[in-house]
């Protein structure tokens, strides 16, 4: 009688499997899928994929001994068309602030229902985009954010930089690919970073010796004067905590709509950085694609640090709009000179002679107590402070993962899904 059962039980499933959801016993996919356009995100341009031959220019006869030619291939992508500014900056840290702020006040700020039980309900962002920090009724609750009355200059009530910490989430895949974990749970590859958010602006101060810069170190990141010039300040793993937001604000408000998501925003591998920055023209030592930082009218196209230190000969004295200059043919502005970027690639001296031609790329997420050479990463485009070689689209330079400078931003990618935008 129990086989009879089964039996009948097997029948039924095929007859469903056979004539439900208007299959008609055919193989046509999955019904119902979501649909898929291709966005290009606010602020980006869209490099299509492409090939190119990296390695140092014939002048650079010192780096050919080392980094030899090497053609690759790059997949799509959309890239910010300006360094990242502060404004934009701003806004992340502002979101940072909001959020501990919102997490601090409890119920009134947070969201309950049944996926987000009373005390770990989501931020209610309609109410906190009206909030007034001056509000006596949270004033005694919030009073930790803020400095302690000893460290308050003339008695004024500033937040606590120290504690815009921003916790995230990332799969470490590379190390999930790996035969060897195969079968390992996948918790294990789920990392937890904790990285605070305010730039450091003293960096105008400590990277220059026997200078005067303390009215850039006050001003740069708060002043509307500099809105809309490169952040700077930012070590590699602030940028990432940038681009880890950056995606699930986005994500957020996609799946609200009910659109799907993206892949996540990025640093650039150095060698999508470098691809972009030629602007589709072969071999160009500049994103201009000319072999000179000078046009024909004798004007400087980039800000650097033109002859033996006549800053302001480019029309910039530090860094300048994120969007001055002329853009390359990809729309890119300043991919040469104003600020140098971060790139996601761990740098090694001799990384061409054994990098994969399709879509290269070198990470090592370096931990604390590792030694000290083992946390370089790529920085390419060179900046408002550094002579002209370093402006070379194939030029490569380094800086450690855990340090701010005054003279490196960043920008962010997103791997483009499918073949061309032209599908």
């Amino acid at each position: 009688m129990k086989k009879n059962l089964l039996f009948a039980s097997g029948i039924s499933v095929i007859i469903l499997a056979g004539c439900g959801s208007g299959y008609n016993g055919q193989l046509i996919g999955v019904q119902d899928r979501p649909k898929w356009n291709n966005v290009i995100p606010y602020g980006m341009v869209y490099i299509p994929s492409g090939t190119l031959h990296i390695g140092p220019s014939d002048q650079d006869v010192n780096n050919s001994m080392i980094q030899r030619s090497k053609a690759i291939s790059i997949q799509g992508f959309y890239m910010d068309d300006t360094e990242i500014t502060n404004n934009e900056y701003r806004q992340f840290v502002h979101w940072v602030r909001d959020s501990i702020a919102a997490k601090t006040i409890g119920a009134d700020m947070l969201i309950t229902d049944d996926n987000n039980p009373e005390g770990e309900g989501r931020i209610d962002w309609d109410r906190m985009q009206n909030f007034n920090y001056e509000d006596e009724e949270y004033a005694e609750t919030l009073n930790d954010m803020y400095y302690p009355e000893n460290e308050r200059f003339w008695h004024k009530k500033e937040f606590d930089v120290r504690k815009l910490n921003y916790e995230y989430y990332w799969i470490d895949i590379k190390e999930a690919a790996k035969v060897a974990n195969r079968n390992k749970p996948r918790s294990e590859f789920i990392r937890k970073e904790v990285t605070n958010v305010y730039p450091d602006t003293l960096v105008w101060v400590r990277d220059f010796s026997y200078s005067y810069n303390e009215p850039m170190t006050r001003n740069y990141f708060w002043h509307p004067a500099f809105d809309d010039y490169p952040v700077v300040g930012v070590t590699w793993g602030q940028a990432n905590a940038f681009s880890a937001w950056r995606t699930r604000f986005w994500e957020d408000y996609r799946t609200q709509r009910g659109e799907v998501i993206n892949d996540p925003f990025r640093l650039p591998t150095e060698q999508e950085w470098e691809y972009a920055a030629r602007g589709g023209k072969k071999l160009a030592p500049y994103p201009w694609g000319g072999p000179y930082l000078r046009n024909t009218k004798g004007c400087l196209l980039a800000n650097f640090k033109p002859g033996r230190g006549n800053y302001p000969e480019d029309g910039g004295f530090y860094t300048v709009r994120a969007d001055a200059y002329w853009p390359n043919d990809y729309g890119l502005y300043c991919m040469s000179g104003n600020v140098a970027e971060w790139t996601s690639t761990a740098f090694y001296e001799n990384a061409y002679s054994f990098i994969h031609d399709l879509n290269p790329d070198i990470r090592y997420d370096a931990k604390e107590d590792d030694p000290i050479t083992m946390k370089r990463k790529v920085i390419r485009g060179g900046s408002w402070k550094d002579i002209g070689y370093y402006l070379q689209t194939g030029a490569r330079h380094w800086e450690y993962q855990d340090s701010a400078k005054s003279y490196i931003g960043f920008r962010n990618v997103l791997t483009f899904l499918g073949r061309s935008f032209n599908d």
